[in-house]
Order: C-alpha cells, then structure tokens, then sequence
C-alpha cells in the first residue's frame, strides 16, 4: 500500500480509498462494496443499529469481522424475531464467544428491536422512518477531505435521529453514532473527494427511490 496523499491509501490495483480504509482485506471489501452505498432494507437498517452499538468503545474492524455470528446468534436481525428474545436468549448469547459479550448491549438490541417494530407500524417500514433524516444537499461541505470530516463532527440531522431514537426508547443510539449509521447507510456520502469510489456511491444515492419525509 502506498499513501498518495492525508486524504487516501492507493492498492495494489491503483484504486484510491478513504484514508481510514487500511490495508485490510475486510475493510477493503466493507469501503468498496458498502460503505455509503445507500440502503432501504428494514433487516440491514436495523443491524446496522444493533452493530453500531455493539461497536461502542470498540474499532469497526473487530465488529466486522463478527459480523456473521453476529447474524446467526440475532436470527439474521429480523426485528420481529429479536423482540421475542427471552431471558434465555439472552443467557445464550452472553456464553457465544462469536459475538461482544456485553450484556447492556445485547439487551439494547433486544429493547431496539421492539421500538424498531414499533416505527415499522407508524411509518410503513424502517426506511421511511430513516430517511426522513437525509441531510439537505445544500447543507453539505462542498468538497469532503479528511480534515473536512475531522472538523465535521455528528450533523444536526444525525442529532434530531438521535434525540428522536432515544425518545422512543432506543437505547446505544448516540449522535455520534447516528452520524456514524447515516454515513454507513448512505444517507451522507462521505467518501473523500479524491476516493475512487465517491461517484459510484453518489450515482447509487441518485438512482434510490425517496421516500416521503
């Protein structure tokens, strides 16, 4: 790997990425084929919440390379099976060495679960509830560079999702990490300017279906 510039680490293949990617090949394949992408999927929106706040105090990386038996033990992050964990799923997943073992977190995810279908009844699905936080393209750096996103900090849109989660009973959903999902989920596209892959990721955000706010 050869850092070209602050902004990205050039590959092997003579592709630019974000400075944070590395050179691991799970992190690789996360910022290439994921990372900003935008996503509408009511299972996918709502691991992704579970994951964020397992990775609280932790890096991504070791999320991610958890994040199969993750799925397994969270029956594929379909909300209507997570918010019928009982007690003894909970006591299964605190002996599940495949996942964080952290039992605040995965009673957050349980809890989540429950409010999560509970925005699926008023909203129509995850997504619509989601979506409605899309920042305003006009309130968007005009140029996003590593020290653009180092001043950035979490959004006021990422702030509202935040304080509206919590006030619905979500719980390990922070700015910082609602800021952290919006750009995961592609609400935000953040890839640097100088990203190979930043336009890929802006066509698929202007090809998605918008959903009414």
């Amino acid at each position: 790997m050869l850092r070209s510039s602050p902004d990205v680490i050039v590959g092997a293949d003579g592709r630019a990425r974000c400075f944070w990617c590395g050179a691991d090949e799970d992190y690789v394949a996360y910022h290439d084929e994921e990372w900003g992408i935008p996503v509408a999927d009511d299972r996918r929106l709502f691991e992704k919440i579970c994951l964020e706040g397992f990775q609280s105090g932790l890096s991504w990386l070791t999320i991610l390379r958890k994040r199969n038996a993750f799925r397994r033990a969270f029956a594929g992050f379909d909300p209507r099976k997570v918010a019928r964990f009982s007690a003894k799923d909970v006591a299964r997943l605190l002996a599940d060495p495949g996942i964080v073992r952290h039992r605040g977190k995965i009673e957050s995810a349980i809890g989540n679960a429950g409010r999560a279908l509970d925005l699926i009844d008023e909203f129509g699905s995850l997504a619509a509830f989601v979506w409605r936080f899309e920042p305003d393209k006009a309130s968007r750096p005009k140029r996003i560079t590593r020290a653009v996103l180092t001043r950035l900090g979490p959004s006021r849109e990422a702030v509202a999702m935040s304080k509206e989660l919590r006030s619905r009973g979500f719980t390990f959903v922070g700015p910082t990490t609602s800021y952290a999902f919006m750009q995961a989920m592609g609400l935000v596209n953040d890839h640097v300017a100088s990203c190979s892959f930043r336009q890929s990721v802006e066509k698929a955000r202007k090809r998605r279906v918008r959903t009414p706010k």
